[in-house]
């Protein structure tokens, strides 16, 4: 269940999943066995509830592939439509395809590549430049599909791996999937793929929970896959990260993942958390998908309109104040840690709801385990280092390597100062101001005027400004002249 939120995010109220793996259920004739239909029944009676008891005003329902084989599916859409009064729209897999690119693709930051989904029954493929789909198909490559038919033994034979990468490359042949092109992103969705990523995530100490953004490299599926082709099913199913439900699955669909990683040419998977679902929300608001700046700052805001402590007034005043201050002070500032300072003095009061004194805390554990949308992983890292740097210079860090390193330590403690610099003079300047400020550099000496200062007695700051810049910090509060040092 989503909620429409200004500038097309989506926010998730309720939900709830059941894993009907209807592909295995298709009989000899291509049918859906009763056991199935019924299953699918009963998931559907449950999401209805579930949609009701959140008062949800549009009720979309699709189905993929297995019910687009199946000879007795139309029959079942009746069912459903006469039962239950949902109408379940049978995409074609150009459309699922097309619904997944939108999904996937719309909060991440790539401009131009190729998107997969890999599901139970078939794997969607589709090329995009610009943000824009150029071309979408179908083939029956699904995790679950390569599983039943090809690694017939428990753990896997060589020769039934084997055969099952060959005809993977033979159906993406004759899809004739093109290499990636310079420039070209790789992005792949389905909870097969997401169980991989998270398999690795657990078993490398990655410092975020998210999976949205997180990218596999290529070596990395290799090895994570090859583990766990060696293990019989049981036994895989307590790998750290999978979920139980794919013991079965999951290996084919390593395979299936690996083999179009490799025909591609591709170094790695963009692993989007993001797929036909989300596809399908969004597109009932637009088909069209931001640029990834855009995307960022949309996220930012929408997550900074659900709290009660955040003032779009006094985040304008402090952006600005932060972002005159750096463009002073930094030689040569880096943009990507520019637009980091800029987005910590946005959303640093997002805090405050939760708690005034830890607020810098709270709100870099918050950016962490949000999914923002547009954002890289190393983003996010950057935005959660200078807020939390922000609060307090003695805080140890939480470990966020590999995403930050211990040569972008002094520029977060730079950026981190100027948005704690901007946030003093911001709360004594009255509501309103227009977020003005100078920055005058002479000497050692940085002389920082703000006109709607009304006054300025803070202490410690100044010596952590020294330390971080080499300077001394004076502030001229009201636009009063600095006095003329005698000599």
């Amino acid at each position: 269940v989503y909620l429409h939120e200004p500038g097309g995010q989506l926010r998730i109220l309720a939900g709830s999943r059941a894993p009907l793996r209807l592909v295995r259920d298709l009989d000899a004739e291509g049918a859906l066995a009763p056991e199935a239909l019924e299953r699918a029944f009963e998931a559907l009676q449950d999401f209805r509830s579930v949609a009701r008891g959140s008062g949800v005003t549009r009720f979309v329902a699709a189905g993929t592939s297995a019910l687009r084989e199946a000879p007795n599916g139309p029959a079942f859409l009746q069912r459903v439509r006469r039962e239950l009064g949902i109408e379940i729209r049978l995409l074609s897999g150009f459309e699922e395809a097309r619904y997944g690119f939108i999904g996937a693709v719309g909060g991440l930051p790539v401009e131009n590549g190729v998107q997969f989904d890999l599901g139970g029954g078939s794997l969607q493929i589709a090329r995009f430049h610009g943000r824009r789909l150029l071309g979408a198909t179908s083939v029956p490559l699904g995790a679950l599909r390569m599983s039943d038919d090809f690694l017939l033994t428990d753990p896997p034979s060589a020769g039934e791996i084997r055969r099952l990468r060959e005809h993977v490359r033979e159906v993406l042949a004759d899809a004739g999937l093109a290499p990636l092109a310079a420039g070209e992103s790789l992005v792949g969705t389905g909870g097969t793929l997401r169980n991989l990523a998270r398999i690795e995530q657990r078993a490398s100490g990655y410092p975020m929970a998210r999976l949205h953004g997180f990218t596999l490299t290529r070596s990395r599926l290799r090895e994570v896959t090859s583990g766990l082709v060696k293990l019989k099913a049981k036994r895989r199913g307590r790998t750290p990260g999978l979920n139980p439900d794919r013991r079965d699955s999951v290996a084919g669909g390593g395979l299936v993942a690996e083999t179009l990683v490799e025909t591609l040419g591709a170094t790695g998977v963009l692993v989007s958390g993001q797929g036909v679902r989300e596809g399908l929300a969004l597109s009932l608001a637009t088909d069209t998908l931001e640029a990834p700046e855009s995307a960022r700052r949309e996220s930012l805001d929408a997550l900074s309109r659900r709290f009660a402590g955040w003032s779009e007034d006094r985040a304008r005043r402090r952006e600005a104040v932060a972002a005159t201050l750096h463009e002073a002070l930094e030689r040569w500032p880096s943009p990507e840690m520019a637009e980091a300072l800029r987005q910590a003095a946005w959303i640093l009061d997002v805090g405050r709801t939760i708690d005034f004194f830890d607020r810098h805390e709270h709100v870099a554990d918050l950016v962490l385990e949000t999914d923002l949308g547009g954002f890289t992983h190393r983003q996010v890292a950057l935005l959660s280092a200078i807020l939390r740097r922000a609060g307090d210079e003695d805080a140890k860090p939480r470990s966020l390597a590999p995403l930050i390193t211990r040569a972008d330590r002094p520029g977060v403690e730079r950026a981190a100062v100027v948005v704690a610099l901007a946030d003093t003079l911001t709360e004594r300047c009255p509501p309103g101001s227009s977020g003005e400020a100078t920055c005058r550099l002479r000497g050692e000496e940085a002389t920082v005027t703000v006109p709607d200062l009304e006054s300025w007695a803070v202490r410690k700051l100044p010596e952590r400004f020294k330390r971080a810049f080499g300077r001394d910090l004076r502030v001229v509060p009201g636009g009063r002249r600095p006095r003329t040092r005698k000599r």
